[in-house]
């Protein structure tokens, strides 16, 4: 595998350690990289790859800094079964099968929220979460320093698709956040198992109303699951490029408008 430093040789690499609400110290490696309003890129279970990697790069062409965290696993490659085992290993920070409960690294990661927009002297951040942890990025509305959410493809708890990893106490909260701005957005492929229109129809109940909504879905036809990363295909009108295209189109109108 290369060296990390090759790698990431174009990122400015810095430590970020935060207390969660829980009493636990977490302590993340941060990789940024362009100039702009900021979006907080979340990496998903397989690690930070050449999608992860390739979709940065869009973002910071299209004018954004990218912040990433990197969470778990190696650098520049993918191990999805490496992660999962990781992940085991690393329940102080999260819970892949509770419900109503978010994980401890969402405080890490509002944290981090906070202490960008104070160095970068915005407004605030943009927010975009990727299956494992797609609804973290919902679940980060509920801080004032998140401006914008995109839920790619959202997959905790593991095997229940009918609940959602957020505490009962933030809700409220998010709610009202989105109420003062514009729907958050969600994004899946219509025939992802793992991010199922059950999941889809219960953040719905839980945060749309009938003359309200709170989030905005997107469905993309056929099989798939990373939307914005491992399944994107980076032709003019796939449905994938269309989609990040839309999420782009929001992040503009969401952070340059503050």
């Amino acid at each position: 595998m290369e060296d990390d430093n090759l790698i990431m040789q174009t990122y400015v690499k810095t430590e970020f350690i935060a207390n969660t609400r829980y009493n636990d110290v977490i302590s993340h490696d941060i990789y940024e990289k362009g100039s702009g309003a900021v979006i907080v890129l979340i990496q998903e279970l397989p690690g930070i790859g050449k999608s992860t990697l390739r979709l940065a790069d869009k973002l910071v062409s299209r004018g954004f800094k990218v912040v990433l965290p990197h969470l778990f696993g190696p650098l520049g490659s993918i191990s999805i079964f490496g992660n999962t085992a990781r992940l085991f290993c690393m329940r102080k920070e999260f819970q892949l099968f509770k419900r109503g409960r978010m994980s401890p690294v969402v405080d890490w990661l509002a944290a981090l929220c906070r202490h960008v927009k104070e160095v970068n002297r915005v407004e605030g951040v943009g927010v975009i979460g990727m299956c494992l942890t797609g609804n973290f990025a919902i679940s980060l509305m509920a801080d004032d320093s998140v401006l914008a959410a995109v839920a790619s493809q959202p997959s905790l708890p593991a095997f229940n698709n009918n609940s959602f990893q957020m505490d009962r106490s933030d809700i409220d909260k998010i709610k009202a956040k989105i109420d003062k701005s514009h729907p958050v957005q969600a994004l899946r492929f219509a025939k992802d198992p793992m991010c199922s229109a059950k999941r889809f129809k219960a953040l719905d109940q839980l945060l749309n109303e009938p003359n309200k909504q709170r989030v905005e879905f997107t469905e993309l036809p056929g099989l798939g699951h990373s939307v914005l990363a491992l399944n994107f295909v980076d032709k003019a009108g796939h449905p994938t490029n269309l989609a990040l295209e839309k999420v782009i189109h929001y992040f503009k109108s969401q952070l340059y408008a503050s």
